[in-house]
């Protein structure tokens, strides 16, 4: 494979979302998370750093690279901030354990592995437990730290859905009105008579490729409207992101089956922001990370017109986006309020139609589905998650008790390559937690 192909299917790989099949970003096995430590590699120290230690736009989505520019994004895209306010810091009880490296599980092959080893498998940048909203394990690696906002990629789309849920529950948006009723740009597009309801759990029907192979896949021209890779001398494409959305075609009968497009999420932010008259940023601000005590402003990757990328531009600390997961582990209320109506919360936890989720064929993921932007597991512990590619998650198990939030850098985009491990491991501490309260 040639450098330019693999730096194009990193790219694509790394800012859209698509939970790919497990594809390889090298040609060989990618270094491991202890040699491929940005503070071990070097990357960017020095006044200035040495040219080859050197990360900007063009190289900061490839790996190594990637262990150090995921928690420097501010410093290699423009961003619109998300403020946390003027309010106090909500506090969260530090009861931190010495037992939870120890934690075993089994693996699909029957081999055991740890806790604290599977961190290192994943490449896991930083990692905080709550257990009955108290921290009970924070680690950090390479170059992120507590006060560092890290990049969530598609986690960003559950907050999108959530601020549209609650807008949907207090009248503002009519779920079953079609999308060119709030944007009648889109009324030409595929889009434009798919309901917001369709958006909202990805049902819509649409002509729009995450094949990275293919070098006339839709998702080329849409990363580069969004200023999200470098465009080619001859470029002629759409220059942002609302104007590509605009030309998305449909293909196929909205409603039928569950589809995971990142586009689906820049739609809805779309819609919302028409609907309230205020900026998806403004809006997490106003009716969310201001009401978390949240410890950090967070902020979103934007286009060059200013466009909020809805489909995985938020970046932000560890320790708020676990309050965030504690919210809504506690039916919506956090910090001595209610942020999100509890109806809201019932409707994530019941989760979407598993047979329209089924068919898209997501191995690890047996019996999910996905509602309102969250992957709901409709497991006995009402397990739902915010997910973003190269294991980037906020994990709810309410019947533990637990949240987990973590960021990471792991080599390959697909959450397919470190489920067979995060996901055992997370379920093994909720058990622990459980026995040993």
């Amino acid at each position: 494979m040639k450098r330019t192909t693999r730096w194009q299917h990193t790219c694509l790989s790394l800012l859209l979302g698509g939970l790919l099949a497990g594809q390889s970003v090298a040609d060989q096995q990618p270094l491991d998370a202890r040699a491929s430590d940005p503070n071990v590699m070097g990357w960017m120290q020095g006044f200035p750093p040495a040219a080859d230690k050197q990360i900007n736009a063009r190289n900061y989505l490839l790996f190594p690279q990637t262990r150090w520019s995921f928690s420097h994004i501010r410093q290699l895209l423009p961003t619109a901030t998300v403020g946390r306010g003027t309010g106090a810091v909500s506090p969260l009880p530090d009861a931190r354990r010495d037992d939870i490296d120890a934690v075993q599980f089994k693996l699909a092959d029957g081999s055991q592995m740890s806790w604290e080893q599977s961190l290192a498998a994943n490449y896991t940048d930083g990692i905080v437990v709550l257990h009955r909203g108290q921290v009970v394990y924070e680690r950090y690696f390479g170059a992120l730290q507590a006060d560092r906002p890290h990049m969530a990629f598609s986690v960003t789309k559950s907050f999108i859905g959530t601020l549209a849920a609650m807008l949907v529950e207090e009248g503002v948006l009519d779920e079953q009105a079609p999308v060119s009723h709030y944007v009648p740009e889109l009324k030409d597009s595929g889009f434009g008579d798919a309901t917001v309801r369709q958006v909202m759990d990805m049902t819509t029907a649409i002509r729009y490729s995450e094949t990275y192979s293919d070098p006339s896949a839709e998702i080329w021209e849409y990363s580069r409207a969004g200023n999200l890779i470098p465009r080619p001398a001859d470029y002629d494409g759409a220059t942002s992101l609302y104007g590509f959305l605009q030309k998305v075609q449909p293909e196929g009968q909205h409603g039928e089956v569950f589809a995971y497009k990142t586009v689906n999420s820049d739609v809805l932010a779309w819609i919302v922001q028409r609907a309230t008259g205020s900026s998806f940023a403004n809006l997490l601000q106003q009716r969310i990370w201001s009401k978390l005590g949240a410890e950090q402003d967070a902020y979103i990757v934007v286009d060059q017109i200013g466009t909020q990328f809805a489909g995985g531009g938020l970046n932000a600390s560890l320790r708020d986006m676990a309050r965030f997961g504690e919210t809504l582990r506690n039916n919506g209320r956090f910090n001595g309020q209610q942020i999100i109506p509890q109806a809201v919360v019932a409707d994530i936890r019941r989760g979407g139609d598993q047979s329209k989720f089924a068919p898209a064929g997501y191995a690890t993921l047996p019996g999910w589905s996905y509602r309102n932007m969250w992957w709901v597991s409709n497991n006995d512990h009402g397990v739902f998650a915010a997910r973003g590619i190269h294991g980037q998650t906020i994990y709810v198990d309410p019947k533990a008790e637990m949240v987990i939030a973590r960021f990471a850098s792991n080599p390959v985009a697909a959450n397919g390559a470190n489920d067979p491990i995060s996901l055992p491991a997370y379920n093994a501490l909720a058990q622990h937690l459980m026995r040993q309260p």
